[in-house]
């Protein structure tokens, strides 16, 4: 394998990569017509689905890093109440949400760069 990887170099990892990617998405749409969508196994799936990407979006929120950290932690969580009032508002309408929120983020680093 490790001459392969020297004489192919990033060919051969390229390769690997699309094949092993590939393969499972092929699995899928082949296994996805004998799937139950409503059975227990995809309910918690949904369910812990969910929770992931809720502990992911509260960890950003709170516990940033990056460029992000800089932004002080009033306004991100004012930026995510704003987001979550306008997207109970036009409920099933995410777009505009994330426009909203992200033209707000980018106003706080334009203030911040020229005020």
């Amino acid at each position: 394998m490790e001459a392969l990887f020297e004489s192919l170099g990033w060919w051969a990892a390229l390769g690997f990569v699309v094949i092993a990617t590939y393969f499972w998405r092929g699995l899928g749409i082949l296994l996805s017509g004998h799937v139950d969508q409503n059975s227990e196994i995809f309910r918690w799936l949904s369910a812990v689905t969910y929770s992931l990407v809720g502990a992911l979006t509260f960890k950003l929120i709170i516990l940033p890093i990056g460029l992000l950290s800089n932004v002080p932690l009033v306004y991100r969580i004012g930026v995510c109440l704003i987001c979550i009032w306008w997207m109970l508002r036009k409920p099933n309408n995410m777009v505009p949400c994330l426009i909203l929120g992200s033209l707000l983020m980018m106003a706080y680093g334009l203030v911040e760069l020229f005020i």
